[in-house]
């Protein structure tokens, strides 16, 4: 009787467990998928994209000159022309999720001119992940050296 409880137990946490390990790459599969609308959706042109990814109401927020500058992510959204490619190379750097709250990290490096590292706070509602906010700073893109004479 004592062998069949422990063994019970035992497959009972098993299947929480890989239960849980599905869970939780269903959702980072759907947070990727957000924040790929988000960098897609910017480097060819795609606005429908970006609606798809944000939140109607999110802004943008950075610092400027030592002032914090916050953009309206309607704005935003229609600053991306429908069609029109931009020479922007993105990739996710991390994501953080628990339950229906997430963050993430992603780097958008425009050659020749800066590297943007942009922070997102996503949250789940409605059946789908959404950014509500977006942070972000900037480097300059490293200049090559010069060809030695």
């Amino acid at each position: 009787m004592k062998r069949s409880k422990i063994f019970l137990t035992l497959l009972l946490a098993i299947g929480f467990f890989k239960t849980h390990a599905q869970s939780t790459h269903s959702e980072i599969a759907q947070i990727t998928e957000t924040l790929m609308n988000y960098i897609d959706g910017t480097a060819n042109g795609e606005p429908e994209k970006l609606v798809k990814a944000f939140h109607p109401e999110f802004n943008l927020y950075t610092v400027d000159k030592d002032s914090l500058r916050i953009r309206s992510g309607e704005k935003y959204i229609a600053g991306v022309k429908k069609g029109e490619k931009t020479n922007r190379i993105g990739r996710i750097v991390s994501i953080d999720f628990e339950k229906d709250a997430a963050t993430a990290k992603a780097e958008i490096i425009i050659p020749g001119w800066r590297v943007f590292t942009d922070y997102f706070l996503l949250l789940k509602y409605q059946g789908s992940w959404k950014i509500v906010q977006k942070s972000y700073t900037w480097r300059e893109y490293p200049k090559s050296e010069e060809k030695k004479k």
